[in-house]
């Protein structure tokens, strides 16, 4: 089983298309997981030991336990 390494992050879209990438950890950052959100779909992420950022293009809501951010329209 793997440890887990860290917080979650909730991905809302407000639009279709909204492109959820996952980077990785280590020497090289490399993109290693994608997703593509419509509207009102809701993503459950984690940074984990091979997922050090994730990037996130498109309008979205973005939730973490830090506080809540919206991208920019």
């Amino acid at each position: 089983m793997k440890e887990v390494w860290g917080d979650y992050v909730l991905i809302k879209a407000k639009e279709n298309g909204v492109n959820v990438i996952g980077l990785t950890r280590g020497k090289d950052t490399r993109f290693h997981h994608s997703e593509k959100l419509d509207r009102g779909e809701v993503m459950i992420a984690q940074f984990t030991e091979n997922t050090s950022a994730i990037k996130i293009r498109g309008k979205a809501t973005i939730m973490t336990s830090f506080g809540t951010i919206d991208t920019d329209e």
